[in-house]
């Protein structure tokens, strides 16, 4: 009897420590379990669970957190792979919503395919497109007017080139516009042909159009954001690098962010006009978990692809042509000088290695005496390799390896096969950096993220061409190519220390993917699909259908 009553004592008293034991774990949101999980941590470590509290990654290790915190909601992950959300370091985030409007252009083969695409949606008071590239179609030359004119006498036709530095306009546009063959051309080329104007307007000039054009009202833009961010989530971006942004765009973002409307992170890159810098440096940067504005983008030159990247020597393929600087040398000075004093990061597009040498010159002066600027040459294309040295810890290069891969069926014939030797040379650039920053430049490039990660491991593009890859000396490892793809995207953000790894206090921004890129053949990755993407533990998108 004594016995019988000593256990049954000893059954409460563990009982007892029991429930007190659980009431002391700490309450988590939730516990994911049993996944392959890369952390992307300084060890690049993997782990098999983590805890989510409040948004936040509150503990990452092994299937014994299981045992450490009170929860109501476990998640298997049945071995599926975990990533943390993707970053995209070069994009036009609110200009991928925007085209939703217009009519694709991208793939088109000649120009006759182009008119055939418009004829389809030509029941508006503009006619406007997007995408395509004299490069792709059989005869490599700009297109002429001449048929829009013949089609289209009195509505207004803009069809922008796939890297947006060139429009092809109708005569009724540039009438409009006030452009004729007088018109000044700032900072760009209006193309004309035996006295006459092909439609062909070149960076710089482009703004006329723009201007008189008009504004896009409210309700559109507000459109194009949450258009834009469904497409992300959907490919497993969180946090995207918007490289150019007005001022009205971007309080709008602000705004829809606080009215948790729009939920994807932004890094905002101020556009380069006077007000709209100005009022920044006014009023400082902003930084939310959202949103985080503290840099200014420039363009310094075109794009290769028209001709507008400005070079040392003359285009092979067109000996009397360098290229133009969008920006002018002593306006880069003046502004460098500028955004240095106010501790603001300065984001130069630089295609050509006259632009690229011209930056590190106007950079180094600048930031002699800083510490921690981590100013950006964006695309960093086409490298004189005497200038790779001035890359480093102060110049860091953000890259986007599907344009080598796009670029490099033409990209020899403009600059030969020297100066190649120099062009989207990833490995070198992270040599000198230690960090490169990886993007896409959609719509430029589509927004899929694991064609990044092919073109800058494989160098391939996605027919599996060429054979052993575009100059691959400058492939990277599938480690360095998801670093730039997280964490080190991150760090030229300047906010490592609250993304881009699934670790301890950071914000629980991961996906679940459908196989282990970091394992699979190659070749197999660019058709990796995103299962789920979670921002601050918050499931924003599913492929996988609810019962």
């Amino acid at each position: 009897m004594k016995k019988s009553i000593k256990l049954n004592n000893l059954i409460i008293l563990l009982v007892i420590l029991t429930f007190a034991l659980q009431s002391c774990k700490k309450s988590v949101d939730y516990i994911a379990y049993n996944g392959n999980i890369y952390t992307v941590n300084n060890d690049f470590e993997k782990a098999s669970a983590f805890a989510v509290k409040d948004g936040i990654f509150v503990d990452v290790g092994d299937d014994k957190i299981l045992s450490k915190y009170k929860t109501e909601e476990k998640i298997n992950l049945n071995r599926s792979t975990i990533l943390p959300g993707l970053i995209d370091a070069h994009c036009h985030f609110y200009g991928l919503g925007l085209n939703q409007n217009v009519i694709d252009l991208t793939g088109t083969n000649s120009f006759n395919e182009i008119l055939e695409k418009i004829s389809l949606n030509d029941n508006k008071n503009v006619i406007r497109g997007r995408g395509w590239d004299q490069n792709d179609w059989k005869i490599k030359e700009f297109p002429n007017k001449t048929k829009l004119d013949l089609l289209y006498p009195n509505t207004p036709v803009i069809l922008e080139r796939i890297d947006g530095h060139a429009y092809l306009v109708n005569q009724k546009a540039l009438e409009i516009a006030k452009i004729d063959i007088n018109t000044k051309e700032d900072n760009g080329t209006i193309i004309n042909k035996n006295g006459k104007l092909t439609g062909v307007l070149i960076d710089g000039p482009m703004s006329l159009i723009d201007r008189a054009f008009g504004e896009v009202s409210l309700d559109n833009k507000i459109k194009a954001l949450l258009s834009a961010q469904e497409t992300c989530f959907k490919h497993g971006l969180t946090t995207v690098d918007d490289a150019g942004l007005s001022k009205n765009v971007i309080l709008l973002i602000d705004s829809l962010q606080k009215q948790n409307k729009l939920k994807m992170r932004i890094y905002a890159m101020i556009s380069n006009t006077e007000n709209d810098v100005n009022y920044f440096l006014k009023n400082g940067p902003i930084k939310t978990n959202s949103l985080n504005v503290r840099s200014v983008k420039v363009y310094g030159d075109g794009a290769l692809g028209s001709r507008g990247a400005t070079l040392k020597e003359p285009y092979s393929d067109d000996k009397h042509n360098y290229g133009k600087l969008v920006t002018d040398i002593e306006s880069i000075k003046i502004l460098a000088k500028k955004l240095s004093d106010a501790n603001f990061q300065m984001n130069t597009h630089a295609i050509g290695d006259s632009t690229i040498n011209i930056l590190i010159k106007a950079y180094s002066k600048v930031l002699k005496n800083k510490t921690d600027p981590r100013w950006r040459i964006e695309h960093s294309q086409i490298i004189d390799r005497k200038d790779l040295d001035g890359y480093n810890e102060k110049i860091l290069p953000s890259v986007q390896p599907t344009h080598a891969t796009s670029d490099m069926y033409w990209a020899e014939d403009r600059v030969g096969p020297k100066r190649i030797k120099g062009a989207y040379a990833y490995k070198d650039l992270l040599e000198r950096s230690k960090v490169i920053g990886l993007g896409t430049d959609f719509p430029v490039e589509k927004v899929n993220p694991f064609h990044t990660f092919y073109a800058a491991t494989a160098r391939k593009d996605l027919d599996n061409y060429p054979k052993g890859g575009f100059e691959f000396s400058n492939a990277l490892s599938r480690e360095e190519t998801l670093k730039g793809m997280t964490i080190w995207a991150a760090y030229l953000n300047f906010e490592e220390k609250e993304k881009g790894s699934i670790e301890k206090g950071k914000f629980a921004d991961f996906i679940i993917i459908d196989r282990d890129i970091m394992k699979v053949e190659t070749s197999k990755t660019p058709n990796t699909k995103v299962l789920k993407t979670y921002l601050s533990g918050e499931l924003v998108y599913s492929k996988i259908k609810a019962n």
